[in-house]
């Protein structure tokens, strides 16, 4: 241990520096979205953000989206819109929901979730929802895939038709240098 004028470190007098800490609404909504992302039973928030199925994020790019929230000096209020998996029980979905909520804000930030709102706007089941909702970062690969495909095929076709004029052309005839 550091000796410092006969008293220890830990002795020391604190030093004490004013200020505040605060958080945007965005850090909590994060949280929120991050947190919930593998909670069984739960599909999407506001049909967009979550989706279980093998654990792929539908919004990766803007994981607040369906999450509003209130957030004062020391407590919050969460609102979400869900969609629950068919045949789970939602009242234990929405406990669980809360209790993650509560513990990862608690932890992250020390402040206190007073309250969770959270409407089911829809139930579906797993390949349901799977169908219905492809990422924004597979419908461009597949956009991708197919301009690609008709580059190459026209460019084939290009190729081709300057081979077969470059066969039926005549070659040019050039004068003799040397009289």
């Amino acid at each position: 241990m550091t000796t410092i004028n006969n008293t220890t470190a830990k002795d020391a007098p604190k030093t004490t520096v004013d200020g505040e800490l605060s958080f945007d609404d965005k850090v909590i909504q994060k949280i929120v979205g991050i947190s919930l992302e593998n909670t069984k039973g739960l599909l999407a928030i506001d049909g967009g953000l979550i989706a279980n199925i093998k654990n792929k994020l539908v919004n990766a790019e803007n994981p607040t989206e369906g999450v509003d929230v209130e957030v004062g000096k020391e407590e919050v209020a969460v609102d979400l819109n869900i969609v629950a998996e068919y045949g789970c029980d939602i009242h234990k979905l929405y406990d669980q929901i809360k209790e993650i909520i509560a513990r990862e804000v608690k932890k992250m930030t020390g402040l206190t979730v007073v309250e969770v709102n959270v409407r089911v706007i829809d139930v579906q089941g797993k390949a349901e929802f799977a169908e219905n909702n492809v990422s924004l970062q597979d419908r461009a690969s597949d956009l991708t895939d197919s301009v690609k495909e008709a580059t190459s095929n026209g460019v084939h076709k290009i190729q081709e038709n300057i081979h077969s004029d470059d066969e039926d052309a005549q070659p040019a005839v050039e004068p003799a240098r040397v009289k």
